[in-house]
C-alpha cells in the first residue's frame, strides 16, 4: 500500500469527532504527529543538544547570507573574495544552532464550543495543539503553553519532558470537558479580553528563539492583541492557527433549519440568495482583515476547517511555505 494511502488511513483512525475530546484521544495524536515536521528551518543533528537553528544571527556553524560590512562587525567574518568582486567590504552572517522551545496557546472559550460537521471548533483546536505538542516532544525540544477559557487560564511552563507535555494536554482536556458547564452560564460576565490575557501570559514565558503557536477562532482579536502578537514575532517564529466551521463560512443550501445553543431553540431561513451572499461576504472580510493584519507583522496564518482532516491541512500549509 502506498505510504500516502497508509497515512490517510492512520489520520482517519485517530481523527477526533463530536463536541468533546478526552486525554486518550490527544495521546493518540502522537501516532499522527510522527509524520509532521512543523519547524521548516530544522535539521537533525544526532547527539547535539540544540537541534534547531534560531532566528538569532551570530557567529555559528551555519552560513546565512552576505551583507555589507558595518562598523562593529567581526573583521574575521569579512569575505575577501566578495569584497574584491564588488569593491567594498562584505561580511558573512551565520545562524547559530540553538534550542527551540515551543509555546502553544489554545482557545477553549465559549465561542469555540460550536460545530456543524464532524467536530466542534474546541475539539479541532485541541487536536491541532496535541499534534504540535507531540511533534515537539519527538524533536527533543521543550514544550509548554497556555490553555484559556473565558475567565480562566492554565499556564504550563515549557520543559523538555514527556511529563510537561502530559500536564499541558491534561489541562487542555479538562478545559474542553468543562465547556458544557461554562456554556450554560450565559449570564456570567467575561472579565476583559481573554485572548489578550492569554497572549500576555504567553509573552511572559516565551524566550527569544522559540516557536510560538496561537490556536483560536480569533473572535476577540483586536489591535491590542495584534501588538502583542507582533512583539512575540520579533524574536520568535510566530504562527497563528485559525479554527473555523463550515457553517461560519457559508449558510446551508436554501431551506429552514432548526438551530440551538444547547438551551434555546430557533430557526434560520436561508431561502434568500442575498442573505446567503451577504453572510459569506462578511466571513470573507473578517478573514481578509485578520490575514492582512498578520501579513503586515510577518506572522504565518494556518486556516483549519473543522470538517477536514487536521493533519492534511497542516501538511498542505507546510508544502505551500516550504
Amino acid at each position: 500500500m502506498p505510504r500516502k494511502r497508509q497515512l490517510n488511513i492512520e489520520q482517519e483512525q485517530y481523527r477526533c469527532r463530536g463536541a468533546f475530546i478526552n486525554l486518550k484521544q490527544m495521546l493518540d495524536q502522537r501516532h499522527v504527529a510522527k509524520n509532521l515536521e512543523l519547524d521548516y528551518h530544522s535539521r537533525t543533528r544526532i547527539g547535539m543538544a540544540g537541534t534547531h537553528i534560531s532566528k538569532i544571527k551570530g557567529r555559528g556553524v551555519d552560513f546565512e547570507e552576505f551583507r555589507a560590512y558595518q562598523p562593529g562587525d567581526d573583521i574575521r567574518s569579512i569575505d575577501w573574495r566578495v569584497t574584491a568582486r564588488v569593491g567594498r567590504p562584505f561580511t558573512k552572517v551565520f545562524r547559530e544552532e540553538r534550542e527551540r522551545p515551543v509555546i502553544i496557546g489554545v482557545d477553549q472559550s465559549r465561542s469555540m464550543f460550536f460545530g456543524s460537521q464532524v467536530a466542534f471548533k474546541s475539539v479541532v483546536a485541541a487536536e491541532t495543539a496535541a499534534i504540535i505538542c507531540w511533534t515537539t516532544v519527538d524533536n527533543g525540544d521543550r514544550v509548554g503553553g497556555v490553555v484559556f477559557g473565558d475567565n480562566t487560564q492554565e499556564l504550563v511552563k515549557p520543559r523538555r519532558s514527556k511529563r510537561s507535555a502530559l500536564r499541558f494536554l491534561n489541562a487542555l482536556s479538562e478545559y474542553n470537558q468543562e465547556l458544557v458547564q461554562s456554556h450554560k452560564q450565559t449570564h456570567s460576565a467575561v472579565e476583559g479580553n481573554y485572548l489578550l490575557q492569554a497572549l500576555q501570559q504567553m509573552y511572559r514565558i516565551t524566550k527569544p528563539g522559540s516557536n510560538v503557536y496561537l490556536i483560536s477562532d480569533f473572535s476577540h482579536f483586536n489591535d491590542e492583541c495584534s501588538r502583542l502578537v507582533q512583539q512575540l514575532a520579533l524574536h520568535n517564529n510566530m504562527t497563528c492557527v485559525l479554527i473555523y466551521d463550515a457553517l461560519e463560512e457559508n449558510l446551508p443550501r436554501p431551506g429552514v433549519y432548526g438551530i440551538t445553543d444547547g438551551q434555546a431553540r430557533s430557526t434560520i431561513d436561508t431561502f434568500t440568495r442575498s442573505v446567503r451572499e451577504h453572510y459569506h461576504e462578511d466571513f470573507d472580510q473578517r478573514i481578509k482583515t485578520l490575514t492582512d493584519n498578520l501579513t503586515r507583522i510577518q506572522v504565518h496564518l494556518i486556516k483549519v476547517r473543522t470538517n477536514e482532516v487536521v493533519m492534511d491541512q497542516l501538511e498542505t500549509w507546510k508544502q505551500k511555505t516550504h
